[in-house]
């Protein structure tokens, strides 16, 4: 199992926003991107801006690996529907993204942890897998013995983050469900993503 301990502040700087969550922003005393400050900086070809694209897609979803990515999108491809929603779809149908789009963990990084522990529930059971599929209908929560944790608590408490139109939440029993696949525009980026140029450069490059 690939886990990401890289510098996360470093990859948020770079494309502008605080993409995975952080409760201090590394934005605030250091909002210019790494390397050398009033640097000029030369026009990105197409392959560049597609890989960037590419790049901040993995960010957002925990810093996912090439394989990984390319492997969802050849799913999608392969299914009746549209490729860009339906690879959206199942990146942010994975538990882990599920536990932290419900609060139940204040990062992706959290809530990959969380699954991985074993803290996670789905439908009652437990699921340490941060890929499984979560479908629509599904319940997902946390142990009871692990209700405690105090950054589970204190996630759920935090009033700045809203909860997708596609999951409904219930923090008292620290539980949430998966109510519709979501789409494309429905989910929350913390900026804006070519998903449909990510795929074509996918498609080329896989």
């Amino acid at each position: 199992m690939v886990r990401y301990t890289g510098p996360k502040n470093r990859i948020a700087r770079r494309f502008g926003a605080n993409i995975f969550g952080r409760v201090r922003n590394p934005l605030l005393h250091k909002s210019s991107p790494p390397g050398m400050h009033g640097a000029k900086r030369k026009k990105k070809s197409d392959f560049g801006v597609q890989l960037e694209e590419q790049q901040k897609l993995k960010a957002v979803y925990g810093m996912l690996t090439r394989a990984q990515l390319t492997r969802y999108f050849k799913d999608a491809a392969r299914s009746q529907g549209n490729t860009p929603n339906l690879f959206i779809e199942r990146l942010e149908c994975r538990l882990d993204t599920i536990v932290y789009r419900l609060k139940l963990a204040p990062t992706i990084f959290a809530a990959q942890q969380l699954v991985s522990h074993g803290h996670v529930l789905v439908n009652g059971k437990k699921v340490d897998r941060r890929s499984f599929f979560v479908r629509p209908g599904m319940v997902i929560s946390i142990k009871p013995k692990s209700q405690n944790m105090l950054i589970i608590k204190q996630s759920i408490e935090n009033l700045t983050v809203e909860l997708p139109e596609y999951l409904s939440s219930d923090p008292a029993k620290f539980s949430g469900q998966l109510l519709i696949s979501p789409a494309i525009d429905q989910v929350p980026f913390p900026f804006p993503i070519n998903v449909p140029l990510i795929c074509e450069f996918l498609a080329h490059n896989g």
